[in-house]
């Protein structure tokens, strides 16, 4: 590719379609014939277009690789060809606050530019107009800042300037109207507050753009939930993205007071009560138009009410278990045991493992419509229209145990009990599975033979637990490489082989000739991992099993059984992910260390 900078013009002028057109051509990138049609096909349609977008919209295709240009590879290209620094636009990186401070919303859009970064006397602008740099003097002279120019995304450009300027106006007005308030000290200032209704008003249109805001930037980022976490002086809005939180905005303490009451107000929950946890759900939709469910919590805390909302992806129930991540030989082995006529099935594994999901993917596969499933769940988690969900009520004395006894009368054939926590549910899943039914439920142990301690710890009896449990399985979910930048490595450090040994020896796993590592690009937000898999431990109960179960069971032998009955346990499972290049051995580590 040619990197060569065009001769700059003498004059303050913007890119034309044809100039960058022919420097595709010149780089080899883009076919004569291609670009020809492009800018032929311009001079037809609406003007005011950046050139990129234009070539990105008529699906330019690289000569090498056949592929549609995107545009952030182009914007890419184009600062080196032009020679001005690139620069991606994250805005979870961004301080808002700082940078919408440096110049206001029509001088952005009026020069096509964005502030991105200030950092003492230097402050970066980003522009997708290399050749367009009047304003650079005249901002540096009203600033009395260094002027740092980078090449951005147009799209992004014109899509922040919106966003980064509406939502610190939002916030700025938002935080005038409002009480200010700043965090409160102790419990008791905070049940105060709550009596006095001190809050800003949470119908107040810049509080409603700001909470419309904040969904859609977190379907946005792939996050799996939202933090609105009250401090001393301010407030902090978190994402979980793939596992991990991350910070993405301070908000003045009185503006997180009102986003949180406007939040609770959608979520049907009691605005005025801050003194004890309170549940809420709130449908809402994706930028795409698909629907999709919050599910919402409260806590007081020191400071304040904290809210988390749990986003439930209604794709969850569109996958399959090769999605989940399960072997050929795992997804075999859970087959045969949820054809099982009757029994318990466990899914074990601590919060946030993926249990719900494995047990939701099981249920659509065996909602038919010759059979009755029929679940009691803490709370409905994701709605599915073929099964008869029932929600907890403690209040009401609805409890598992008592929503399986009712269940037991409404003809099931399969029951899935949202937990097992007490004996009382143990022996209504046991007295279920004893009629023929089959029950799938979950249990917090830190691997499959140590639900077997569990149960008995619950007071179980141990010849009804042989009788009647069909198999568990404990899972685990790591972060998978991303597949944009992932770097493929030999296997060959000394410290790798030894772990690979002292993991996957007994088990007769070969190591890998290669792995991959994390690198860092735009696709996983410089993370080097783009999304989560599933690994698993799945214990069948063989006749060797079942005989092993005791009233003081020896676990040591137990596991030893389970092994010889092919249970593989988490650590071997992540260890084939490794060697499959789907993530790391620090991935596996994390989620199942070694003992």
């Amino acid at each position: 590719m040619a990197t060569a900078s065009p001769p700059k013009a003498s004059v303050d002028r913007k890119l034309t379609l044809k100039e960058v057109c022919d420097w595709l051509v010149e780089d080899g990138l883009v076919a004569r014939e291609e670009a020809d049609k492009i800018v032929q096909e311009a001079k037809y349609t609406r003007g005011g277009k950046h050139p990129l977008v234009t070539i990105v919209e008529a699906k330019a295709r690289n000569v090498g690789t056949g592929q549609a240009a995107n545009i952030e590879g182009l914007t890419q290209w184009l600062a080196v060809r032009t020679k001005v620094p690139y620069y991606h636009i994250d805005p979870l990186k961004i301080d808002l606050k700082a940078v919408t401070k440096v110049m206001s919303s029509d001088y952005a859009a009026r020069r096509g530019i964005l502030p991105v970064e200030v950092k003492g006397t230097d402050v970066t602008i980003a522009t997708s107009e290399p050749f367009s740099s009047s304003w650079e003097a005249e901002l540096s002279q009203m600033l009395r800042l260094n002027i740092k120019r980078v090449l951005a995304n147009p799209i992004d450009i014109e899509r922040y300037q919106g966003e980064f300027f509406n939502l610190a106006q939002s916030m700025k007005r938002a935080e005038v109207s409002g009480v200010q308030t700043s965090g409160l000290s102790n419990f008791e200032q905070l049940v105060e507050l709550g009596k006095a209704g001190r809050t800003l008003d949470a119908n107040d249109h810049h509080i409603v753009h700001l909470v419309d805001w904040l969904f859609q930037y977190a379907f946005d980022q792939r996050a799996s939930d939202i933090h609105v976490e009250p401090r001393r002086e301010a407030g902090v809005l978190r994402f979980r993205i793939d596992g991990v939180l991350q910070e993405v905005y301070q908000v003045p303490y009185s503006v997180l007071v009102a986003m949180t009451s406007r939040i609770k107000i959608l979520g049907r929950m009691d605005v005025v009560e801050k003194r004890r946890p309170q549940d809420g759900r709130i449908k809402t939709r994706m930028p795409d138009g698909e629907e999709i469910e919050l599910r919402l919590s409260t806590l007081p805390t020191a400071f304040g009410e904290k809210l988390v909302m749990r986003i439930f992806d209604p794709e969850v129930l569109k996958r399959d278990f090769k999605d989940l991540g399960f072997t050929k030989e795992e997804h075999e082995t859970w087959q045969r045991m949820i054809k099982e006529p009757g029994g318990i099935l466990l899914v074990t594994g601590p919060t946030g493992s993926g249990k719900t999901t494995t047990l939701y993917t099981t249920l659509k596969q065996l909602a038919t419509s010759e059979v009755n499933v029929c679940t009691i769940e803490d709370p409905i988690e994701m709605v599915d229209p073929r099964v008869n969900q029932m929600q907890v009520h403690a209040e009401i004395d609805l409890t598992f145990a008592a929503g399986v006894r009712a269940l037991m009368r409404q003809d099931p054939d399969i029951i899935m009990v949202g937990e097992i926590r007490d004996l009382e549910t143990v022996d209504m899943a046991i007295q279920a599975a004893l009629t023929g039914h089959l029950v799938l439920s979950t249990l917090h142990t830190n691997d499959a033979p140590n639900s077997i301690s569990r149960l008995l710890d619950l007071g179980a009896p141990a010849y009804l637990i042989s009788s009647t449990l069909i198999g568990i399985m404990a899972q685990r979910l790591l972060r998978t490489l991303c597949v944009h930048c992932k770097e493929k490595v030999p296997f060959q450090r000394e410290e790798e082989h030894a772990l690979w040994h002292s993991v996957c020896h007994p088990f007769k796993a070969p190591p890998p000739t290669e792995v991959y590592r994390p690198v860092g690009c735009l696709e996983c937000r410089n993370t080097g991992y783009m999304g989560r898999i599933g690994i698993y431990e799945i214990l069948p109960m063989t006749r060797e099993i079942k005989k092993l179960i005791s009233q003081e069971t020896d676990m040591v032998a137990l596991t030893q059984a389970a092994y010889k009955a092919g249970m593989r346990p988490l650590r071997v499972s992540g260890a084939t992910k490794v060697a499959q290049g789907l993530t790391t051995f620090e991935e596996v580590l994390k989620a199942a260390p070694l003992a």
